[in-house]
């Protein structure tokens, strides 16, 4: 396994880190603890030693399941990640409260890697009117959390104000080949990498969307490297970047750990023909995606029961893979209430999506495609 140490307070990090939002579920929704426990074990087995959680991930269950796992493995073997939903908090009490429960949870007396989740401008301003930054500091001086850092989903001119108010100690934004001038985009990254401020990245494979890639592109990929995988050739491009501490991988299979572990092993930075390849796949791609959602979730629950990441997922997936037919099926099959048309177009979602997606009016989209 690949590592990397940089960051004023040095961390030798895995180039390869676990991201815990998209464990395997069962049919109840909850997590399929027996198999995550195997894939997390598998992963840190073979070298993978940065695990990243949330509070919110898997409807508040991850980091139980998280901490589940810790306690079977000795705490300085590996770095825990976890993050702060401050627009959960009203005060600094809050911010301390859900700290104390998310240390309980973990079963753990700190955390390595500190975030305040997924920063927007709305978020940003709430930070700074609950005075925040200035209570960051004994946070660290209590030793329970040793690198403060925010993830971040909004524009680049956001992401510049941030970086500037306060030393962080890293930070992370989504950044694959496909998402280059969106959001904090190669712009952010260079401006971290001047302020020596090392960045983890989330969405790699952009919420699955490069791990299966249309036929001409992977027929591409397999002429140039015929044993790599779609998800391979879009980690190693991420990893190539030498200010990238780890790269974020939500894995939901033990199929993808082993190949994700095979992959950050054996990474180097992508010679000229790759990244040629690279760029023939993102001009295919845009011209095939119709709405750029990653599947977060973010945005849900939907007060009035839609499933806004299926519906959109079911766009893409029937445009990207020219499998209109088998995605109608699968569209037919949902609830009622789960469906695009089911959309009351109240707007609650619109300001939760870190992509800054219309999502009432992408709705029209789906329905004019399954139901038209």
């Amino acid at each position: 396994m690949k590592t990397r140490e940089k960051g004023k307070i040095p961390a030798r990090t895995s180039l390869l880190g676990f991201g815990c939002m998209r464990f395997p579920i069962n049919e109840d929704g909850k997590i399929n603890r027996p198999e995550t426990m195997k894939m997390l074990d598998y992963a840190y087995e073979h070298g993978v030693n940065y695990i990243d959680t949330a509070y919110p991930y898997h409807n508040y269950e991850s980091e139980e399941v998280v901490g589940q796992w810790v306690a079977t493995k000795p705490r300085d073997s590996f770095y825990l990640v976890t993050k702060s939903p401050t627009w959960m908090c009203k005060d600094i009490a809050d911010f301390d409260r859900i700290l104390e429960e998310q240390l309980t949870k973990l079963q753990t007396s700190y955390v390595d890697f500190y975030l305040l989740h997924a920063l927007s401008r709305e978020r940003w301003e709430h930070i700074k009117e609950m005075n925040l930054l200035p209570h960051l500091k004994s946070v660290l001086d209590s030793g329970k959390v040793r690198r403060i850092g925010f993830s971040f989903h909004d524009d680049y001119e956001v992401f510049e104000e941030i970086l500037n108010a306060y030393d962080w100690d890293f930070c992370q934004i989504q950044f694959n080949y496909m998402d280059t001038e969106i959001q904090a985009g190669i712009r952010g990254y260079e401006l971290a990498k001047s302020r020596n401020i090392p960045m983890t990245i989330m969405e790699p494979v952009k919420g699955g969307m490069l791990a299966n890639v249309p036929d001409e592109i992977q027929a591409e990929f397999r002429r140039v490297h015929p044993d790599w995988s779609d998800a391979s050739w879009a980690l190693r491009w991420v990893g190539g970047h030498d200010n990238v501490q780890t790269v974020l991988s939500g894995m939901s299979t033990m199929e993808q750990v082993v190949d994700n572990v095979k992959t950050f092993s054996e990474i180097e930075p992508l010679n000229a023909e790759e990244q040629a390849t690279i760029e023939q796949a993102r001009q295919l791609f845009q011209a095939r995606i119709q709405v750029p959602c990653t599947g977060c979730r973010y945005c849900m629950p939907c007060p009035f029961g839609l499933d806004i990441p299926k519906n959109f997922r079911l766009l893409n997936t029937a445009h990207v893979y020219n499998v209109q037919a088998a995605q109608k099926e699968g569209y037919d099959a949902m609830d009622v209430t789960a469906k695009a048309s089911h959309c009351q177009k109240c707007g609650a979602c619109k300001t939760k999506c870190p992509q800054h997606i219309d999502i009432p009016a992408e709705m029209e989209k789906v329905v004019r495609e399954f139901e038209k």
